[in-house]
């Protein structure tokens, strides 16, 4: 149990939950009445106070808008039968915001602010939680740098904030994917292990054009020769060939260590399933697919969960699959629901009770 912090708490009088359905909501359209603040200020964190969700004031000389020191992280809280609510595995998000706040020269957050400071949130906004199936409330901390000041180094001040989103399926349906030869995602040394925001801002480009091609997301490869499979668009990747599971190594630092994916390991082993973490050439995944062995291709990530892929094309090579006649990522999407939902054991301690 980590000392609570001392969060100011300041609440909206009127609710905006009234005038709206919790039901079939885009994802990350609509967000809850309040939101956490902090501030890093002289070597520590400072005005911790949850308040009414509202615009920021900043000046035009910040430093993140100019050099990009901005990371982010991606949780979801889940609302039981008995309407008690539950955080999915925030330790290890914690974790991860840290090894990129050191990667990106931020200060880190320390557990209390980040634990007690979503346990308010969430308790004080938990009607936002939708009660649907595949639906949750979206958590989304980050933190970026506040100095007005134009020069390329380390900010001093920083601000944290946590805002929710309550939230339906990040895609209706499975995905055309494009394997991408042209641009990088990352490469070895850079920040590919990271959740910052210029991760995401340099793929828009390539999936905007992947998009014209009629596919829904780009499958990324290595920056040296293009031919070793990293992520697809904003999900880690698993291929079902023969009776085992693969999925791409985390060595290299060129690819960000998925809380879903973790999960998604530990479930196949439960499920007798043997995984694979290795590098993985797009001509193995081609090879398996002519020999009749390639069984299933799917993302995994918090947003999506699990995410089916019906068709992959690599060069004029095309693999479409029949995802309604899939069976290992279906019972890992049925497994990790029920996890979530209480209606299956947590063996592993996934659920942090609000």
């Amino acid at each position: 149990m980590v000392a609570a912090p001392n969060i100011n708490i300041q609440k909206v009088e009127t609710s905006k939950l009234h005038s709206l359905s919790l039901a079939n909501l885009p994802f990350g359209k609509y967000f809850t009445d309040h939101m956490l603040e902090a501030d890093y200020e002289d070597g520590e964190w400072k005005n911790i106070e949850i308040k009414p969700y509202q615009p920021l004031l900043l000046e035009p000389s910040v430093a993140a808008i100019h050099y990009g020191q901005a990371i982010f992280e991606g949780i979801k809280a889940y609302k039981d039968k008995k309407g008690n609510c539950y955080i999915f595995r925030p330790l290890d998000n914690l974790k991860r915001f840290n090894i990129s706040a050191e990667r990106m020269q931020m200060p880190a957050i320390p557990e209390d602010i980040f634990m007690e400071g979503l346990r308010q949130l969430i308790n004080i906004d938990k009607n936002w939680i939708p009660d649907q199936a595949d639906h949750s409330l979206y958590i989304r901390p980050f933190m970026f740098s506040t100095d007005p000041f134009l020069g390329v180094k380390p900010s001093d001040t920083y601000k944290f904030m946590i805002i929710l989103s309550p939230t339906g399926p990040y895609y209706s349906k499975p995905m055309r994917i494009y394997v991408e030869e042209k641009y990088t995602r990352a490469a070895p040394g850079g920040i590919g292990f990271t959740k910052a925001a210029a991760n995401y801002g340099a793929s828009l480009l390539p999936t905007e054009e992947a998009k014209k091609k009629g596919y829904d997301q780009v499958l990324w490869t290595d920056a040296a020769e293009h031919k070793y499979v990293q992520e697809i668009g904003t999900m880690n990747v698993f291929f079902v060939i023969g009776d085992k599971a693969y999925t791409p190594e985390l060595e290299s630092g060129t690819i960000l260590a998925g809380v879903t994916r973790d999960s998604v390991i530990t479930i196949l082993q439960d499920m007798g399933i043997e995984v694979i973490e290795k590098s993985i050439s797009i001509d193995e995944i081609i090879d398996a697919h002519r020999a009749g062995n390639l069984r299933e291709v799917f993302g995994t990530g918090t947003a999506a969960t699990i995410s089916p892929i019906c068709e992959l094309r690599y060069e004029d090579y095309v693999i479409k699959f029949d995802t309604d006649k899939w069976k290992v990522s279906p019972e890992i999407k049925e497994r990790l629901d029920a996890i979530r939902s209480c209606e299956a054991a947590d063996t592993h301690g996934w659920m942090y009770k609000i």
